[in-house]
């Protein structure tokens, strides 16, 4: 099976150690992680947006919004198979259920 996110988190992995100049996510990385958290917030807002503009917009932002989101995963090492597993672990269980059993 063809796994982008698998493929993806390879190459976000790589370009933590080699830091190349014409990188744009080695460019991520050289800035921080509230730089990238920024840019999370504003592919959010550009989803939101694209909601107006047709299910073809709205992937595209959405395609944006989640590579950034695999960006800040990979920057603090955390596997995108870590985030589906609390999704399964979480699977069957109401939203308001879900929220009232969080730690406080």
């Amino acid at each position: 099976m063809n796994n982008i996110i698998e493929k993806l988190e390879v190459i976000l992995q790589n370009r933590k150690v080699e830091n190349s100049k014409d990188s744009y996510v080695s460019s991520l990385y050289s800035k921080g992680n509230q730089h990238i958290c920024d840019k999370i917030i504003e592919e959010a807002r550009e989803l939101v947006d694209a909601v107006e503009d047709g299910k073809a917009q709205v992937v595209h932002e959405a395609s944006d919004l989640l590579f950034h989101v695999l960006v800040l995963l990979a920057s603090l090492d955390i596997k995108y198979a870590t985030i589906l597993d609390e999704l399964t672990n979480r699977f069957g269980t109401s939203g308001i259920e879900e929220k009232n059993n969080r730690k406080k």
